[in-house]
């Protein structure tokens, strides 16, 4: 099984799409272990309804919180404390590929002391990093990638959502990361949108797994 961690350059660039898709193209299943924010939803919720009618399954969460916050806040308001060890071993037992889905990004608390960075870690997975272009983008990139290289996070490459001028080449040149994959914004990801985009990442897929 390939554990591949899907994180970000913060909050709300896609992860959850690009998550759906990555476990469509690969057949893999999804797992988000910590959900900050149940009132509208899920992420896990939309992901199960995407992989409508693939092999992938969804697994619980290991942490579901009410409040939509850091998961270190969101946490303490139900009096609880998040374990990254309790979420290594709820880690599903199975023999296909493993889409799991961070909160926020690599520097997000999970409690007093450990990070998303340190979950990642822990479970010993691969990374794929998601940018979505907009003006700030390139920055908050290259921090991200940094943290990667300063704590030995594998990194298989970036996925960008999104087209605003060239900060892919630009960001992928600074980082030295590879680009996997260019995904194009869409307001409403119907059905024939979510196909073309699964089988346009299946195909530059098989060069990075």
């Amino acid at each position: 099984m390939n554990k591949i961690f899907v994180t970000g350059i913060g909050t709300g660039i896609g992860k959850t799409f690009i998550s759906a898709l990555l476990a469509r193209a690969l057949e893999a299943d999804y797992w988000k272990p910590i959900q900050a924010g149940i009132d509208e939803g899920t992420d896990s919720e939309y992901v199960q309804r995407t992989l409508t009618g693939t092999p992938g399954l969804v697994h619980p969460e290991a942490y579901k919180l009410r409040m939509p916050a850091s998961p270190h806040i969101a946490a303490r308001e139900e009096g609880i404390s998040i374990s990254i060890p309790k979420i290594c071993g709820q880690v599903p037992s199975i023999s296909r590929n493993l889409i799991i889905e961070g909160a926020g990004g690599l520097m997000v608390p999970l409690n007093e002391t450990e990070f998303v960075a340190d979950l990642i870690k822990a479970l010993e997975a691969k990374v794929i990093l998601i940018s979505r272009n907009y003006l700030g983008s390139i920055n908050h990139s290259l921090l991200t990638a940094r943290v990667c290289r300063e704590m030995n996070i594998p990194v298989i490459g970036w996925i960008f959502n999104d087209q605003y001028l060239h900060y892919e080449e630009e960001i992928v040149r600074w980082t030295q990361y590879p680009l996997i994959a260019s995904v194009p914004y869409m307001k409403a990801e119907d059905g024939q949108f979510i196909e073309a985009q699964t089988a346009a990442l299946q195909k530059r897929l098989k060069g990075f797994l």
